[in-house]
């Protein structure tokens, strides 16, 4: 029975592999407008995301030469050639971030990632990131949280409104550590992502933190809530009962 099982899985896995697409690139960049690729992804957030951090995603569509810039850009880019883990770091995360935006309007303005547009959206849709094709599900997990940097959770932003708050300027090198640090705290400052019941000692969380759990555990934060008093406005007490919030899949498209 366990044969079968493991035999049913593998054939599950290459029936998905088979049904993979590579979303096509941008033109080359010799083509696109001179100047400085993130200053380009820079414009995007300016220009077409809001404060609640929604994109308006129809008008990104039809002015998408600014997005298709900096995404010819990370296909081409080797992260390995920059050298200060900070400035990699936060490639990576502006990276994914944009790659979200671009796999929303290559997938046609979907209004929910969830169900099995999850699957397409993060398994089986591939894109260019560094000369390699893969999903946003291998970026995020078989790169990016390689790095062990916890807080890159409240800065990943997949489109959808359980995301972390997608800033309206692009994380630096320079400033990464506090930009982190804002994005955390400003995620537990959000009812939606944290909310504390004592008259029932018990705290909800996003099911974000149910997803990435053992990246928040360690020898200094052993728990959910260990971790979340490092950040929160007011601490809470450790002994509270701890239950998840569901996560919103819903397209943040401030257009809808």
């Amino acid at each position: 029975m366990k044969n079968l099982s493991i035999l049913s899985l593998l054939m599950t896995l290459v029936l998905l592999s088979a049904c993979a697409t590579l979303i096509p690139i941008p033109e080359p960049l010799s083509t696109q407008r001179s100047g400085n690729p993130l200053d380009a992804y820079a414009r995007v957030l300016q220009t077409y995301v809001n404060k609640r951090g929604e994109v308006d995603f129809p008008a990104l569509q039809k002015h998408q030469t600014d997005l298709d810039s900096y995404v010819a850009y990370v296909a081409q880019l080797k992260a390995s050639s920059i050298s200060n883990p900070n400035e990699r770091l936060a490639h990576y995360i502006n990276s994914y971030n944009a790659l979200s935006m671009y796999n929303v309007l290559a997938s046609g303005i979907p209004k929910t990632h969830a169900g099995w547009a999850k699957v397409r959206f993060f398994y089986l849709r591939k894109l260019r990131i560094g000369g390699k094709d893969m999903s946003l599900y291998s970026y995020e997990n078989d790169v990016i949280r390689k790095l062990k940097e916890p807080r890159v959770h409240f800065a990943l932003n997949c489109g959808a409104l359980g995301c972390p708050t997608l800033p309206k300027t692009p994380f630096s090198g320079a400033g990464l550590y506090q930009e982190l640090d804002r994005e955390t705290r400003t995620f537990f400052l959000e009812s939606r992502n944290l909310h504390v019941d004592h008259a029932h000692k018990t705290v909800y969380l996003s099911e974000l933190l149910d997803f990435y759990t053992d990246d928040f555990i360690t020898e200094s934060t052993p728990t959910l809530i260990s971790y979340v008093n490092r950040y929160a406005a007011e601490k809470i007490p450790e002994d509270y009962a701890l239950d998840f919030m569901p996560y919103d899949w819903v397209v943040a498209n401030s257009a809808r």
